[in-house]
């Protein structure tokens, strides 16, 4: 099972408590799959809605195909996910019930199918995040310190 990670959203992790987290599928336009192969995909501001018992993958940007012709694609599109019945309940219950949001993680191929990793996520508050800054550049200092000792023995 080879897998590559096409794209990361590293804005996910700075601004929400990460919980549970699911695998989905998604349905591609023919050069849509393309453009994920050339890594020209971004979940910066994406999203999951859940609508009519489906979840759908909402203003994620997958770049026009550049030698696709006329058959272009829209792309920031809806795209729809592949889950379960019950994954899809057990989102939209944290949805509703207990004020969580989903946010896509990562986008990758496996086998040469595009999935996408899905989370159910709470927005961190301001003073969360300065802790976690705070907490990067301890331990990069403290990593930084470790380097210099081993150096000078």
């Amino acid at each position: 099972m080879a897998e590559k990670t096409v794209a990361v959203n590293r804005k996910a992790y700075h601004d929400y408590i990460i919980g549970q987290r699911y695998e989905a599928g998604i349905v591609l336009q023919g050069s849509e799959i393309k453009s994920i192969r050339e890594g020209r995909v971004s979940l910066r501001e994406g999203f999951v809605a859940i609508r009519d018992g489906e979840a759908w993958l909402v203003n994620v940007h997958i770049a026009p195909y550049s030698t696709a012709g006329y058959a272009q694609h829209d792309p920031k599109r809806d795209r729809k996910l592949l889950l379960h019945h019950k994954e899809i309940r057990e989102l939209s219950e944290g949805v509703q019930a207990k004020g969580f949001t989903i946010v896509p993680l990562r986008l990758y191929l496996r086998d040469n199918r595009a999935k996408v990793e899905i989370a159910l996520a709470r927005g961190k508050k301001l003073y969360d995040k300065r802790a976690a800054i705070a907490e990067r550049e301890a331990r990069r200092a403290m990593e930084r310190a470790a380097r210099r000792r081993e150096e000078e023995s």
